[in-house]
């Protein structure tokens, strides 16, 4: 069975950087192409970025791009996710996810999902 499980979140002011950890067990990383998606109070899930199993490709949401990077170590067995410039926006409770499908931006295509861990921007 596999198991994700998030770590990283907090309470961080407006222009501050965080990195969230997802670590994978069960399987290695390499199995699954990796996602990260939010939820903020009231609304749905949104993509973030993905990163293919390979390592070699990531896709990145418009609102996020320039700003967060996702990256995966094998050896760890871990996906990261960088946030740098972070904005009251991006208040919410981030998810990683694994995929069977190639740069997958839509929940429907994830079969396996962490609890979550929650990131909170101040002004």
């Amino acid at each position: 069975q596999v198991q994700l499980v998030e770590s990283g979140g907090g309470l961080v002011q407006a222009g501050g950087s965080l990195r969230l950890s997802c670590a994978v067990s069960g399987r290695t990383v390499s199995n699954y192409n990796m996602g990260w998606f939010r939820q903020a109070p009231g609304k749905e899930r949104e993509f973030v970025t993905c990163i293919s199993w390979g390592g070699d490709n990531t896709y990145y949401a418009d609102y996020v791009k320039g700003r967060f990077t996702i990256s995966r170590d094998t050896a760890k067995n871990t996906v990261y996710l960088q946030m740098n410039s972070l904005s009251t926006e991006d208040t919410a409770v981030y998810y990683c996810a694994a995929s069977n499908y190639l740069m997958a931006t839509s929940a429907t295509q994830y079969v396996y999902w962490g609890q979550g861990t929650q990131v909170t921007v101040s002004s």
